[in-house]
């Protein structure tokens, strides 16, 4: 239980006894059904003057018990007594009760942290739950853009965030290597062989086809090694053979291109493994003898507005080829049903929110409970550079791809910057800040805290003065406002691991870090280290040092790099 869990739990136990007190002196009428522990919420006041948690069961009771909250706030503090943890009780305003503790709870934290170094934070909320989070699952077919980039920063930070939290997780990939994007790909392949080998003229490319350099330099780099050996084949054998090759090409690029960004799958999971092993057919046998499909024009469509739903979708199209959403449905009931994963969380772009209501829909209509299933929706990205949007690469003259964006900045700036707003949030990552070594660089400044702390520890080890154990720091000397702050800070990470996890909003972390190195530096500015008072200065030593393990626990989290130099 974290020292904020715990601070809670006392109390609300104190509430409870001091509101049972209240009751049995007359104060109230109580009704027999009421369970006054269930009423009882607390806060984290946003102005410290307000105390350090403020609860407001008396608007909460205020109904039932007929009485003005305020009166009610007031009987229960006149029963709420003093002790080592509550300092003092007030009622605010219309009826809060704000509680002001014993800063003693805090010492405890620079304890735990020494005990659990970097896994401190961490929780068991999640109970070993499995959870799979399926992110980026970009099209095989071409590079990854902005939009990916930035789902696999959220959805890697989202699974980390996830671990902490106590789930069971696994981080997925969906390679689309069937279908109709593939059956294009196979044309557009089969198109740039022909032309490679008997000419431009030779055939026409099709019109909607993927026109991009890649797709010459596979049909090029496949001649090199089969030569005119497909040239005579059928178009079904020559465009097998050419997506064959291709696409393990493209696969094994999106592999090292996002390891390159630090992410990596426990599983690559392949659609046509669903079409072959006939799980896409048995799925849309589901769905019809559940009564949600029917037959119109040769194609196979969902029924939604039986489920409720405006618009009807096609399942199979009349040529016969399955639709990316029959797909897509059979792929989340294996997650689901084959695999048994209690919950799949899928980070989606924005233009597939109305996908959402639809898939849980097919969900139930197979008897799988639609709430094992979520998505997050992710914004779109901007790149501006000088203050203006950057649409395209100055070295190739297209699209920013994933890659050219790790050419212009590091790993640690992108994986970082992507996850400081909500993934519900526009988002304009500005390629100046990202390189700039200065503290208005998130990402810098909070290396930087870490780095200077490192470098204090070092100083002062030359000179003999080491970090002490537990057992020898007086932190009851810790009392100065910005080493409270700086304490307080240290014990909220349980608590906004929770919160991320709950919200599935890694960017909490990346302003708790923030704010933590914040902290740090207000700590530093006004509180020497190295003073005088032995006591003191080992003390200090100690709550910087706890400082260092947290801010490289979180980082680590996030995998980005905690430099002891800079």
């Amino acid at each position: 239980m974290s020292i904020i869990e715990n601070s809670k739990k006392k109390i609300g136990q104190a509430v409870v006894e001091a509101f049972n007190k209240a009751a049995a002196r007359g104060a109230f009428n109580v009704p027999e059904d009421l369970r006054i522990a269930e009423k009882i919420q607390l806060e984290i006041p946003k102005d410290e003057q307000h105390g350090d948690f403020a609860c407001n069961v008396a608007m909460m009771l205020a109904k039932e018990l007929r009485l003005p909250p305020r009166k009610i706030a007031e009987e229960i503090v006149a029963e709420i007594k003093k002790n080592d943890e509550i300092e003092k009780v007030e009622v605010a305003g219309a009826g809060f009760i704000n509680f002001y503790l014993s800063n003693a709870r805090l010492y405890n934290v620079l304890r735990e942290i020494e005990e659990q170094g970097e896994n401190y934070g961490k929780i068991d909320m999640g109970k070993g739950k499995k959870v799979m989070v399926e992110f980026v699952s970009a099209n095989p077919t071409g590079p990854m853009h902005m939009g990916n980039a930035r789902g696999g920063a959220l959805g890697d930070c989202m699974a980390s965030v996830l671990e902490y939290a106590g789930y069971d997780v696994t981080r997925e990939f969906y390679v689309n290597d069937a279908g109709n994007q593939i059956e294009k790909f196979g044309k557009s392949l089969e198109a740039r062989y022909i032309q490679a080998i008997k000419g431009e003229d030779a055939v026409e490319f099709p019109e909607d086809g993927y026109h991009g350099d890649d797709i010459k330099e596979h049909a090029k780099k496949f001649i090199e090694i089969e030569g005119d050996k497909y040239i005579d084949a059928s178009p079904d054998e020559r465009k097998a053979a050419l997506v064959a090759y291709a696409l393990e090409k493209n696969v094994a690029s999106l592999k090292t291109d996002l390891e390159k960004y630090r992410i990596y799958y426990d599983v690559w999971f392949r659609e046509s493994v669903l079409h072959k092993e006939g799980k896409v057919k048995e799925a849309i046998d589901r769905l019809t003898k559940a009564g949600y499909t029917y037959e119109e024009d040769g194609a196979v469509w969902i029924n939604c507005e039986k489920m409720g739903l405006e618009k009807n979708e096609v399942l199979v199209r009349n040529n016969g080829i399955p639709t990316y959403f029959a797909a897509d449905i059979a792929y989340h009931i294996n997650k689901i049903e084959t695999r048994g994963f209690d919950l799949c969380i899928d980070v989606w772009g924005a233009d597939h929110h109305g996908h959402i209501a639809r898939m849980k829909a097919a969900l139930a209509a197979v008897g799988i409970d639609p709430d094992k299933f979520e998505v997050s929706i992710m914004q779109l990205v901007r790149l501006t550079q000088g203050g203006e949007a950057v649409r395209m690469s100055k070295r190739t003259g297209k699209a920013i791809t994933l890659t050219d964006l790790l050419d212009d900045v590091s790993v640690d700036a992108a994986r970082f910057l992507f996850n400081m707003r909500m993934a519900g949030s526009h988002l304009d990552f500005d390629l100046d800040l990202a390189v700039k070594q200065e503290s208005e660089n998130p990402v810098f400044y909070v290396q930087y805290a870490h780095a200077r702390i490192c470098s204090i520890i070092r100083l002062l080890e030359a000179e003999g003065i080491s970090v002490k154990p537990m057992a020898e720091i007086s932190s009851e000397l810790l009392k100065e406002k910005e080493e409270i702050a700086l304490l307080k800070k240290l014990c909220d990470l349980p608590e906004e691991i929770r919160a991320a996890a709950e919200t599935r909003e890694p960017a909490k972390i990346t302003r708790y870090v923030i704010d933590l190195a914040a902290a740090f530096h207000t700590f530093y500015n006004a509180c020497r280290v190295k003073v005088e008072d032995e006591e003191l200065m080992n003390a200090r030593l100690k709550i910087v040092d706890s400082v260092r393990i947290v801010i490289a626990g979180v980082l680590k989290m996030l995998k980005i790099e905690a430099p002891e130099k800079m």
